[in-house]
């Protein structure tokens, strides 16, 4: 068993694929080119936004976004806790300094009392200028965009929302990284939808982010890459890549995403009472980048993964650590009370194989191995 079965894509879109790698390969074409607008053009499409910008990879996305806001050194940027390193990484990169922010216990997603007590503890230090919210779409499940924009219209801040796995969810229709000012998304292999290496990109409505970034993203070019007005990076989705991309959109329209809800039901039919399952508000559609139960303690938690492993069965702990309590970010002071929802998540949590290609027998052997754990 596969916890994500790129394989099992590959082989059900061989023919496609490989024809599209071949096409790459007899033009000759590398960097840019039709591909590389065509997937650009469909992605924005797609989400419903009139700009989508490709990059080298999701990290670059967030960053080139900061970039293109003027983030900066004394500027405050708001970040959950409970994500993967990039989100804030980013911000620490261009100069800034992360906030973590707790999260909401059951959508794992920033909770936005907290974000008002954030803010309004940064406004009174005065020491840092609040200037972004960075939303995190965690384990495909949008934020609460509803709330995060009355709050970001309060006091007057940007909203990066950070859709590394979220492209394909919704709320009541909305498609993720249509949201806030500017969004992102990552095409690693495990995200919902993956390359076959590393890609992103950054969705926006605003024409002067867009001709922003798309200069940033080429060394700060201005009418060609040999005419630079600003300092930039090198930060492209090579054609091969985007080529492949092609395909796997089709595919991910067309019954990836329908596919691992169905999973995510089935899981939950089997495992409700027994752990908790997923939390999916009213009107959200959650691509499932991860399906993630919780348990009662670590030690719980640790036992049930040895279990799984006992049986063949491959889990994965997202994530083992709080972002306020990363080495690099040791510099920064912060007060551990502030976060009990992110701390006590990162001992409880575990994620079970998901993906489109994941058959119904796959489903209720994990389910049953977590049943007899559970002495059910």
């Amino acid at each position: 068993m596969q916890f994500r079965d790129l394989k099992a894509q590959y082989t059900q879109y061989k023919s496609a694929i490989d024809d599209a790698i071949q096409n790459v390969l007899n033009t000759g074409q590398y960097i840019g080119g039709k591909p590389v607008n065509e997937l650009e053009k469909e992605l924005a499409e797609y989400v419903g936004v009139k700009h989508c910008i490709t990059c080298a990879n999701g990290t670059d996305a967030l960053s080139l976004v900061l970039m293109a806001w003027g983030v900066e050194e004394g500027d405050a940027v708001f970040v959950p806790d409970f994500t993967f390193f990039s989100t804030g990484e980013v911000v620490s990169y261009n100069g800034a300094t992360p906030i973590f922010v707790d999260v909401d216990e059951r959508t794992f997603n920033i909770d936005t009392d907290q974000l008002i007590q954030s803010i309004e503890k940064v406004k009174k230090e005065g020491r840092l200028k609040p200037k972004v919210i960075i939303p995190v779409d965690l384990f495909g499940l949008p934020a609460n965009y509803d709330e995060i924009e009355k709050v970001a219209k309060q006091y007057d801040l940007l909203v990066l929302e950070d859709g590394a796995q979220g492209l394909g969810g919704n709320i009541d229709g909305k498609m993720a990284c249509s949201f806030g000012n500017a969004a992102t998304t990552s095409f690693f292999p495990a995200k919902p939808l993956g390359c076959y290496g590393d890609g992103g990109a950054i969705f926006t409505d605003s024409d002067e982010t867009a001709e922003l970034l798309r200069s940033y993203k080429v060394h700060g070019k201005g009418n060609n890459k040999y005419d630079n007005v600003r300092i930039g990076v090198n930060s492209r989705l090579d054609t091969m890549q985007a080529a492949i991309l092609q395909v796997k959109l089709r595919a991910f329209k067309e019954h990836e995403l329908d596919e691992v809800n169905k999973a995510y039901q089935l899981y939950s039919e089997k495992l409700q009472n027994i752990v908790e399952t997923p939390f999916i508000p009213e009107g959200y559609y959650s691509s499932f980048a991860q399906y993630t139960i919780k348990l009662d303690s670590k030690e719980q938690r640790d036992a049930l993964q040895v279990k799984l492993k006992e049986n063949d069965i491959p889990s994965m702990i997202y994530y083992t650590k709080p972002m306020h309590s990363q080495q690099a970010f040791a510099d920064l002071k912060f007060e551990e009370e502030e976060f009990t929802v992110t701390n006590k998540l990162c001992n409880t949590v575990l994620s079970l194989p998901m993906h489109p290609y994941l058959k119904e027998e796959e489903i209720i052997k994990v389910c049953d191995v977590i049943q007899e754990y559970m002495n059910v």
